[in-house]
């Protein structure tokens, strides 16, 4: 009876593990590399911890699995009976202290520029709603709501989904190539997180309180995020969307959308 219990966890995980592949199939499996400088520390240091790791499980269980074997009773083999070894305990101590010491230097420096807002070229306030985002220019006078485009019929299956299924919206966030943007996020109703992975920026949302990110984009494109926080029954249609262009374009963008209105207002207290 335990045999067949056994059997059946196993074949339950495997079955598990198949549609788990197959529901997953064509997502990414690691950390992107981002178009921010940021982005690319951050990925570059998850890589070199990701290849440490490898390196000491390696190490590690390839040194078990070689004294299981070597050391197996059916060869006749006599445990030792020493219990302690100062020299390696010594060692096993050293070195994990620096290797960390060493992976700490560069990811305190990045974490330290991750949260230096100053010298920004634009400011833009973002406010969560449920479920959606507000974005307001401050210093370029246009302000608008952004909302989930994925039609309803798509989400109830009566219709196919598209390839950016729930990662659409009706008004993207337009920045700036190549200039320093501070983003000011916080939230009207509950807590929300804005986030987008490829702008290495993932900040709360928290009502009453401001958080300050920003990123520096280096390519033109489309970049695609969401709200990482549960806030809610729709907490999965709340999606980000960075539209990065030239300058050039961004300011013909800002004169087609600006209120003017609000950017005399910006212009008095200004000056």
């Amino acid at each position: 009876m335990f045999a067949i219990k056994r059997l059946n966890a196993w074949l339950g995980l495997a079955f598990i593990s198949v549609v788990s592949g197959s529901a997953f199939a064509g997502q990414p499996m690691n950390m992107t590399p981002g178009v921010t400088d940021i982005s690319a520390e951050v990925y570059d240091m998850h890589m070199i911890a990701f290849w440490l790791c490898v390196v000491i499980a390696v190490v590690v269980f390839g040194a078990m699995f070689y004294s299981i074997f070597a050391h197996r009773k059916s060869r006749g083999v006599t445990p030792a009976t020493f219990h302690e070894s100062t020299t390696i305990e010594a060692i096993w101590t050293i070195i994990p202290f620096v290797v960390l010491i060493a992976l700490s230097i560069p990811a305190t420096k990045t974490l330290i520029d991750m949260y230096d807002t100053s010298d920004y070229d634009l400011t833009v306030k973002i406010t969560g709603y449920q479920w959606l985002w507000h974005y307001e220019y401050v210093e370029d006078g246009v302000d608008f709501h952004s909302k989930l485009q994925t039609s309803i019929s798509q989400i109830n299956n009566d219709e196919e989904k598209g390839e950016n299924y729930l990662l659409e919206v009706d008004n993207e966030l337009v920045i700036p190539v190549g200039k320093k943007v501070r983003f000011l996020i916080t939230s009207n109703d509950v807590i929300h997180a804005w986030w987008v992975p490829d702008l290495a920026v993932k900040k709360d949302a928290v009502p009453g309180f401001i958080n300050e990110a920003w990123a520096r984009v280096n390519e033109p494109g489309i970049y695609r995020g969401q709200c990482a926080e549960l806030c809610g029954r729709h907490h999965g249609f709340m999606p980000v969307v960075v539209r990065a262009v030239p300058e050039a374009e961004y300011r013909q963008w800002v004169a087609a959308n600006a209120k003017p209105e609000s950017a005399t207002e910006y212009a008095v207290v200004s000056q």
